[in-house]
């Protein structure tokens, strides 16, 4: 794991301006990974031993912007795309969360709504906004699961409102500002500058689709799509469509036409017999499913202007909260494409992938910390989360890589010995500590550390075993 995660950072090394700098935010990377306790810049100097010594270099590492963002997520990228086919599409997907904060002078920090609030109100939490692009690796081939590898972190504030006596002029600047921060904004500039990075990596023959729920879905987003990038997002049961004006031409004279003939609604369609239920095969909840969904295609909507798009209807499947409990069903999801000519499955699939940032967000600040490091600035605010979401990013590589897949930790005998369908990020985050922990303590191999005892001593006389009382904590 360990020499894994240095051949990921050692390829990462363009991203810093010293070979210093390079070396004090790997040593930070990875007691972010591995330490206990709140993941501040002091708990991960206090992780890697370094309580005792000078801290403002740490600190400095963050404040004077001493990496890049772009070039430190790089390597995830080239690992992601070096392990997919050459016919495989880079499927990533797109989302913003919040990171909840306490400091009233925090840069960045504002009231924003709750999503895990109450659909009948509307609650507030004091925080800041983050957006991230993951990109899926596939386990498998077709209908497979996949791990979300993070490839992109920005801090995404907005500008401070001016007072009511404020000059004219300074309002007019505040409303351009905010125009330029909007959250669809910087989506559409992050999905961009990911096409572009991978034209830059030689991939122009490999496609791009990025998946993302209904917030994305607007024309901001819609009418900047790069070439060879597909969209795929989540729109409104009572979207207003239209029919594509190739199917209709104008016989006479005058300009041609955008948008044809209106359609009905996706939840008309969804509910007329008319229009045929489709079976669709697409890995999700642990297993492939057979997914019933109704498709239209080519259809237009002026969130997308003069574009011909995809609609899909995903029926929604059943579920039993207990074995003797009624069947229940969650809402159906109503899809659009930017290409019409995708394979049904693959674009099914790849919205289904989409889930697995929410499990990245949840992983970055349950286990990691990420947005519990105490600073203020514009620079060290934006920069922390990022250097523990790339430390994140080189972990779940390193799990992925050949030599590292069978490795396990050996567990208690008590414990129910149920084999895990993949690695968790909480037990590659033990791997990690039991492979430190066993560096410093002269332990080469942490499953049979309990035969050094000799069989030939009396109970009595046993040893104290260090190794065994410290990887006990991982068990």
């Amino acid at each position: 794991m360990i020499q894994a995660f240095d051949q990921l950072w050692e390829q990462a090394k363009p991203a810093f301006r010293q070979q210093r700098t390079w070396k004090r935010a790997r040593t930070l990377a990875l007691a972010s990974l591995v330490g206990f306790g709140r993941k501040t810049v002091t708990g991960m100097l206090t992780a890697s031993g370094q309580q005792f010594q000078d801290w403002t270099a740490a600190y400095r590492l963050f404040s004077v912007e001493r990496f890049g963002l772009e070039a430190l997520f790089a390597p995830a990228r080239h690992a992601v795309i070096g392990k997919l086919s050459q016919v495989e599409p880079l499927v990533a997907s797109m989302d913003d969360t919040l990171l909840h904060k306490r400091g009233k002078k925090v840069s960045g920090a504002a009231w924003r709504r709750d999503p895990m609030g109450p659909k009948f109100s509307t609650n507030f939490i004091w925080g800041q906004r983050f957006l991230q692009l993951s990109a899926a690796l596939p386990e498998g081939t077709g209908s497979s699961r996949a791990r979300a590898i993070p490839l992109d972190l920005v801090h995404c504030p907005s500008p401070r409102k001016p007072s009511r006596k404020a000059p004219e002029t300074e309002w007019k600047a505040y409303r351009q500002e905010a125009n330029a921060k909007r959250i669809s904004v910087i989506g559409a500039n992050r999905i961009a500058t990911l096409r572009k990075a991978m034209d830059d990596d030689n991939q122009q023959d490999r496609s791009l689709i990025v998946s993302f729920d209904g917030g994305y879905t607007n024309r901001t987003v819609f009418k900047s799509v790069p070439d060879r990038t597909t969209l795929i997002g989540r729109v409104r049961k009572d979207a207003k469509l239209y029919q594509s004006p190739d199917l209709h031409p104008p016989e006479g004279p005058g300009r041609k036409r955008s948008y044809g003939k209106p359609l009905p609604t996706p939840e008309e369609i969804r509910q007329d017999p008319a229009v045929p239920w489709q079976t669709v095969q697409a890995f999700a909840a642990g297993r492939v499913f057979d997914f019933d969904i109704k498709t239209m295609a080519p259809i237009r909507w002026r969130g997308a202007g003069a574009r011909d798009l995809r609609l899909i209807i995903i029926r929604p499947l059943a579920y039993r909260l207990s074995k003797n409990s009624r069947t229940l069903y969650r809402d159906p999801a109503y899809l659009l494409c930017t290409d019409p000519d995708l394979d049904l499955t693959k674009a099914l699939q790849a919205y289904l992938w989409r889930w697995e940032i929410e499990v990245n967000f949840r992983d970055q600040k349950t286990l990691l910390g990420t947005g519990q490091a105490q600073v203020r600035t514009a620079t060290s605010v934006a920069l922390v989360p990022a250097l523990i979401t790339a430390a994140y990013s080189f972990l779940h590589l390193a799990l992925t890589d050949p030599l590292n897949q069978k490795l396990a930790l050996h567990y208690s005998q008590w414990r129910k010995k149920k084999p895990n369908k993949r690695c968790s990020t909480g037990q590659a985050i033990n791997l990690m500590r039991t492979q430190l922990w066993g560096m410093a303590l002269g332990v080469t191999n942490s499953s049979d550390f309990e035969k050094s005892i000799l069989e030939h001593t009396k109970s009595e006389k046993f040893p104290n075993s260090p190794a065994s009382a410290v990887f006990s904590a991982l068990a």
